[in-house]
């Protein structure tokens, strides 16, 4: 009996190896096969993401906004471009937050920067911009100060959004009647490009504003 315990071993040996063999077969299999599916799905996975990237792109609106020169004697307009402009207000939501961030070049702010933008409407060629009282509050006041706030604003609007002729100024929802007792705000304000410099206004939009300018 003790003889035949070695030859026992040897098969049972001879088993295991047999099953190494085909798990690593099975093994090698799975690794081609594997391989050859994640080569596939890499063909395949850009042609099927692609248009979704491309749907997901945020929209743009090129927009100029009138900073005052640093001098604070006159307007002009800087190039910007308004992220996620999908909608009339949200463009014009942007347009105005814009101005109340100030300009990227060294032209001087025309709007407090810490003044909070709390709504706006439009109707008919009407917008009603409504401020919190820092509007107020924060500016320097001084006759040309607040000629260029205030024209800095319309004329921005009346720019980049034609029909848009006047805006009405609020402050906490009501009604004011100047920012620092220089510019009458009683009524709604026109767009008066007599503060920009020719070279920053552009030609093409002050020919479209002209004819419902003089009507009014």
């Amino acid at each position: 009996m003790p003889k035949q315990r070695p030859a026992n071993r040897t098969r049972i040996s001879g088993k295991q190896h047999d099953r190494r063999l085909v798990f690593a077969a099975f093994l090698i299999l799975l690794l081609v096969f594997g391989g050859l599916f994640v080569r596939l799905y890499q063909k395949t996975e850009p042609a099927l993401l692609a248009p979704a990237v491309e749907q997901s792109a945020e929209p743009a609106r090129e927009v100029l906004l009138y900073f005052a020169t640093p001098d604070a004697t006159r307007l002009v307009a800087e190039n910007r471009e308004i992220p996620g402009c999908t909608e009339e207000l949200d463009c014009l939501r942007s347009t105005v937050q814009a101005l109340l961030h100030g300009p990227v070049t060294d032209l001087a702010p025309i709007l407090p920067s810490h003044a909070v933008l709390r709504d706006l409407s439009v109707t008919d060629s009407l917008l009603t911009v409504d401020f919190d009282a820092a509007f107020i509050a924060g500016h320097p006041g001084g006759t040309q100060g607040e000629l260029l706030s205030i024209h800095g604003l319309v004329d921005t609007i009346a720019v980049n959004f034609p029909h848009i002729r006047q805006v009405r100024f609020l402050v906490d929802g009501q009604p004011i009647d100047t920012l620092k007792g220089h510019v009458d705000l009683r009524q709604p304000v026109m767009a008066d490009f007599s503060l920009v410099e020719e070279s920053s206004a552009p030609l093409e939009q002050l020919q479209r504003l002209e004819p419902q300018g003089e009507g009014q």
